[in-house]
Formats: C-alpha cells, sequence, structure tokens
C-alpha cells in the first residue's frame, strides 16, 4: 500500500465557510423546485387555522431570519408580530395563553434546549407551532406540529451563510402562501446569487480597505435592517471587529454621535421603500464626513466612499435580503482571511449552541 502526500491546498483557512457560500445558488433552486409545494400545504393548513397575532422565536442568525419574517408578516399580510424572549417561559415558568397564535420557531440544527422547550410550552399553550429547520430529525421539528424543512444540506462552517439564505427564501415563501400568491418574486434568485457569488474580487478590494478597521457601524431600515444585524454578526464572530448595527432611526437617536471619519459605517440601501426611508440618514453620514460603504442600488453606490452595486432593478423589495447578505457574508470571509484567522473555525463556538 503506497502512502498518499496530502494535498496542501485540501485544508487551507475558509475552506468549508467558502465552499458553503458557494452552494447558495443550487440551495435557492432547490427549495423553488422541491421545497416550495411543501412549504405551500404547510401554509395553506395553517392559513385555515386563521391565526390572530404571530411569536417568532430563535437565537443567533436565525433570529435575523426571524426579524425579516417579522416584516414580511407585518407587511403582506397585516398580522400584528413580536419576537419572543424564551426565559420567560424557560427561566420564570410563564405559560401564557396562546390559543390562536402562530408560534414560528426558526433554528438551523433545532437542537438547542431552550428553543425545543418554549415551543413545546407553546404547543401545550394552544398555540398552533411551525419548526423551520435545517433538520427534519431535529427534536424541535418533533415537537412541533409543522415543520418546514430549509433543504441546505449539511453546513459545517461555524458562520452559517446557506442555512440563513435558506431560512430566509423558506420564511417568503411560507407567508406567500399564507398570503394565497404564488411566491413568483424569487424565481430569479439562485442565478442572480451565483452572479454575485462571482464577483469575490470586488470584496476582496473592500476588505483590504478594511481589514486593520477597529469598529464597523451596519445599518439599513425595512426589509434591510435584518440584513445590517446578520452582517454585524458575521463580521464579529469570523474577524472578531466589534460590528454595531442600527436602524437607520435609531442611529440617529442617539448612536450617530460616535460615527466619524475613521470608522466605516455600511449601509445596506434596500431598493424601494425602505432605501427611501434610509435616505435622511444617508445625508447625514455624509455630512458627518462618514467612510460610508454602500451595499445597494449604483446611484446610492456613486455618492458613497466606496460599496457595492446590487442587481435588485427588477426584483421585489420583500426578497432583495437574499441577495443583500451574500456580498457582505463574502466581506466577513474576505476581512478575516486577510487579518490572518480561519473563518471556518472561530474562537469559543461551537456549531450548535446548547442554550436555556
Amino acid at each position: 500500500m503506497t502512502a498518499t502526500t496530502p494535498d496542501p491546498q485540501s485544508e487551507w483557512p475558509g475552506r468549508i465557510m467558502s465552499q458553503e457560500m458557494a452552494e447558495q445558488p443550487v440551495v435557492l433552486r432547490r427549495i423553488l423546485d422541491t421545497g416550495a409545494p411543501r412549504i405551500r400545504a404547510v401554509a395553506e393548513q395553517v392559513a385555515a387555522r386563521a391565526p390572530r397575532f404571530v411569536l417568532l422565536t430563535a437565537r443567533g442568525t436565525s433570529d435575523n431570519a426571524a426579524l425579516y419574517a417579522k416584516y414580511l408578516l407585518e407587511i403582506r399580510l397585516g398580522l400584528p408580530c413580536g419576537l419572543t424572549s424564551m426565559s420567560t417561559t424557560t427561566a420564570y415558568g410563564a405559560r401564557p395563553d396562546l390559543r390562536d397564535v402562530l408560534v414560528i420557531t426558526v433554528s438551523q440544527s433545532g437542537g438547542s434546549p431552550d428553543l425545543v422547550a418554549s415551543t413545546r410550552a407553546a404547543r401545550d399553550a394552544g398555540a398552533i407551532t411551525v419548526a423551520v429547520t435545517n433538520n427534519p430529525d431535529s427534536p424541535l421539528a418533533a415537537v412541533s406540529e409543522y415543520h418546514i424543512d430549509i433543504m441546505a444540506g449539511p453546513e459545517k462552517a461555524l458562520p452559517a451563510t446557506k442555512t440563513y439564505t435558506a431560512s430566509l427564501l423558506a420564511l417568503y415563501l411560507f407567508v406567500e402562501g399564507l398570503a394565497g400568491g404564488d411566491g413568483g418574486a424569487a424565481m430569479a434568485l439562485p442565478e442572480l446569487a451565483a452572479r454575485l457569488l462571482g464577483r469575490q474580487d470586488e470584496i476582496r478590494a473592500l476588505a483590504a480597505r478594511y481589514r486593520f478597521a477597529e469598529r464597523m457601524v451596519i445599518t439599513s431600515r425595512g426589509y434591510g435592517y435584518p440584513t445590517a444585524k446578520e452582517a454585524a454578526l458575521k463580521l464579529m464572530e469570523t474577524s472578531y471587529i466589534p460590528a454595531l448595527s442600527y436602524s437607520g432611526a435609531d442611529l440617529l437617536h442617539g448612536p450617530l454621535a460616535m460615527v466619524d471619519n475613521i470608522s466605516p459605517v455600511i449601509a445596506v440601501v434596500t431598493a424601494g421603500k425602505g432605501g427611501e426611508a434610509l435616505q435622511p440618514v444617508l445625508d447625514r453620514l455624509r455630512g458627518r464626513g462618514a467612510d460610508l460603504v454602500v451595499i445597494g442600488p449604483r446611484a446610492q453606490v456613486d455618492q458613497a466612499s466606496a460599496g457595492f452595486v446590487l442587481p435588485t432593478d427588477d426584483v421585489a423589495e420583500e426578497v432583495q435580503p437574499i441577495l443583500e447578505i451574500i456580498p457582505l457574508q463574502l466581506l466577513a470571509y474576505e476581512v478575516t482571511i486577510a487579518r490572518g484567522q480561519d473563518p471556518d473555525a472561530p474562537r469559543a463556538l461551537a456549531k450548535v449552541t446548547e442554550t436555556h
């Protein structure tokens, strides 16, 4: 038996995260082709029960996906929504009346004990429970009345990438199903995602510009706000740069004072009403001489210090977050590599975080 020499390229830093980011167009296509009918079936059953309120339960990256769903549900359906505080159930033992309430729990692994316990308690309290996970055999799927599989395939890198965009698309299709829509606005996403991933050189140039940043501020409004929060999380967990995310409106209510011409501000400008609402914030940032980076339409990028143009001219505002996050995932990856760190394995983190 002859020994083989390991390929030195097989274990380069960031290899797993890079591969999983590259899988996103295929995952999005799989959901549209295979998952959509199953998601619609769940949505039709839930819609028939006419929930009067929605509670969303999640942590970490999944919490940002849940926030996206909150915008969808409130704007598309007019249903009041809230993000739950799980400790009220798991630590304090509260048992609210949840009859006719839809509880959606989002979790990549479906294994965190507090998510499972709070969902079980919600079902016992009369809620309609829907789990959105990447693991149909998970404890969370088992305790929920309905389950939506995001079909992203195994995700091994600690920073979640493909499971985030898969969760967004699954949640969009679910809300569309509740509303009786056809989800047609999502059909172009796989091709557009592939085009964005093919522009990594542009992101690498941005990363070189900001590799020594000591702090970043990320802002947006409307559908783009969950993107800002997820981008901040990705930057912090991979590169360890303190990244603060704010709604543009909240940024003006005090935190604007910390903005200077040294620390970069990344603005996620969604083409549509969210971007229009962010315009006064962009004007104030430019007025303060901020090092402004825009992820969005060309007209906004051209007025910034730097940026990345998104192909969103003919893309519905509500699905743009599925594209917006991709260059920001790449930015987190490239900044981390430029700083000599491994984005596959951030320190002190585990893939499944077991909170109680």
